[in-house]
């Protein structure tokens, strides 16, 4: 594996500063609602992937599994926004690149 593609499976995964409840709550926090899917009553969940490099920064950000080209875009946004993350991933006692899916949700109320 070159060592710009990040891995699939590490000793430990990346850790957001404040755990996964404070990575949830900072996309919720985040996430604006697009206004032309809001108008079609557009809901659905996109997969996004990104890499959390070795220094905890966030890159390589793709659509896994889109719903509507207004939501993809939106979570593609929101993910570019993170703050790097607190820890790396980590294998073999170094700090590496690790692929991270996130499922972001949007729903109408």
């Amino acid at each position: 594996t070159g060592s710009d593609t990040p891995f699939e499976v590490v000793d430990e995964m990346p850790v957001f500063k404040g755990g996964d409840t404070a990575l949830i709550n900072y996309i919720r926090r985040n996430t604006k609602y697009p206004e032309p899917a809001k108008l079609k009553g557009i809901q659905g969940k996109v997969m996004v992937r990104f890499a959390v490099e070795a220094d905890g920064s966030i890159d390589k950000i793709s659509v896994l599994k889109g719903v509507d080209p207004d939501l993809d875009k939106e979570a593609l946004r929101v993910v570019g926004t993170m703050p790097t993350f607190e820890k790396p991933g980590i294998k073999d006692g170094k700090a590496v690149s690790v692929w991270y899916s996130l499922p972001i949700n949007f729903a109408l109320k």
